[in-house]
């Protein structure tokens, strides 16, 4: 297995390309591309349909994959607003790769059976009983595509399955979605891998959690009544006095809850929590208003986000990684960041892309910014958003 990865920024959309493939090309060394994951920014939305026409020009018959970009990465470099053309080439000897396309309108009842969503991807749920549950990449269009359905449904007919990806983004409501030899304009595009590979997820989703873990003890749907027998905003009030003063200014707008979604893990950690918003409140009954379905016995704490908490949540969930991953590196990655991160955070370019080749390696590292991010945590898929979810590759047999 061998990854290549560039990024250009060439006005021109045919010298881009040309200029990331024949990088590509020669950092294959001989290799044959079986892949080609390809990003570009909305500066070239006059040339996005011809995009499977260059890289076939340029590279011959290579499977495309990839869409339009608010901003696109590539060779370890973020490119925001400005004109961006990212490419990242596989060879994977030994792996099959399927591709598929779906409409909004072809998604089954959520009420239906695992087998109406696998005719979908036109792959058989039961593959994953052989030991080789198929990952999957998944890019779809928020305008056109009920992404938050469509994960449902995958987690449900491929529960083992990693899965990961992002929305389609700088489109300015039309955004531009890439397979094979194909431009589509609306629904949703993925691959399903099978054989000699293995894909790795890493969901870094911007916070740091302060306090203590709680437990659920009244909700009604979203709506958390009740932490450890008292009411919330009581607990919120407690904990407001015992931060310093950052931490207190931070908490007035930048608070969120984190739920740790395996309700096995007896000590949870940064990367086990699913953070989701704070979105209302009642000081009458001292209820909060979430934005997730709860339930009673989850454990539960709250959380902060700004740079400097994004950063070390970055740094904390990559290096758990490579701790539990010694002598196993990715020989190729691909990154899905929301369009809220990168310079507009914090302040700075390349701010991930860096962290993540000073943490693991300077592998092959191709993404681009998202309107929403596709991760697992806790072994369940979900679509977040301030989220850098990345995808790691190596072959199986390592």
């Amino acid at each position: 297995m061998r990854w290549a990865s560039r990024v250009s920024e060439n006005p021109s959309l045919e010298e881009a390309v040309r200029e990331c493939c024949d990088h590509a090309l020669r950092a294959l060394e001989g290799a044959s591309p079986d892949l080609a994951v390809a990003f570009v920014s909305s500066q070239h939305s006059a040339d996005y349909e011809f995009l499977p026409e260059l890289i076939r020009k340029n590279m011959g018959e290579v499977r495309l994959f990839g869409c339009s970009g608010g901003g696109v990465v590539g060779g370890g470099k973020e490119i925001e607003n400005r004109a961006g053309f990212s490419l990242t080439v596989a060879h994977l000897p030994g792996v099959t790769v399927n591709g598929f396309h779906i409409e909004g309108d072809e998604l089954p009842s959520l009420d239906a059976g695992p087998d109406a969503w696998s005719k979908l991807v036109g792959l058989e749920p039961g593959a994953e009983g052989a030991g080789e549950a198929p990952p999957f990449l998944l890019i779809a269009d928020p305008y056109t595509f009920p992404a938050s359905n469509f994960i449902l449904g995958m987690d449900y007919a491929y529960p083992v399955s990693v899965k990961v990806g992002g929305l389609a983004s700088g489109g300015q409501g039309s955004n531009a979605l890439y397979l094979a030899n194909q431009v589509y304009f609306s629904g949703a595009i993925g691959l399903a891998f099978q054989g000699d590979i293995t894909v790795e997820t890493v969901v870094a989703q911007g916070c740091r959690p302060i306090g203590s873990p709680m437990n659920i003890t009244g909700c009604r749907n979203n709506i958390l009544t009740g932490l450890d027998g008292d009411p919330p905003m009581e607990v919120l009030q407690r904990l407001y006095q015992s931060l310093d003063e950052r931490d207190q200014g931070l908490m007035r707008y930048s608070l969120f809850l984190g739920v740790v979604m395996d309700e096995f893990e007896d000590n949870p950690q940064q990367g086990d929590f699913l953070i989701r918003n704070l979105i209302g409140t009642d000081s009458k009954t001292g209820s909060l208003a979430i934005g997730e379905m709860l339930r009673e016995g989850q454990v539960v704490q709250f959380h902060l986000r700004d740079a400097l908490t994004s950063r070390e949540d970055l740094a904390a969930v990559l290096g758990r990684y490579t701790s539990e991953h010694t002598g196993a590196l990715p020989q190729g990655a691909l990154m899905f960041s929301c369009l809220g991160r990168g310079e507009h955070l914090y302040g700075q370019p390349d701010h991930d892309t860096n962290l993540f080749q000073e943490v693991l390696a300077p592998i092959p590292l191709g993404g681009f910014f998202c309107n929403g991010e596709i991760g697992q945590v806790g072994g369940t898929t979900f679509l977040h958003g301030y989220t850098s979810s990345f995808g790691l590759f190596r072959p199986r047999s390592s």
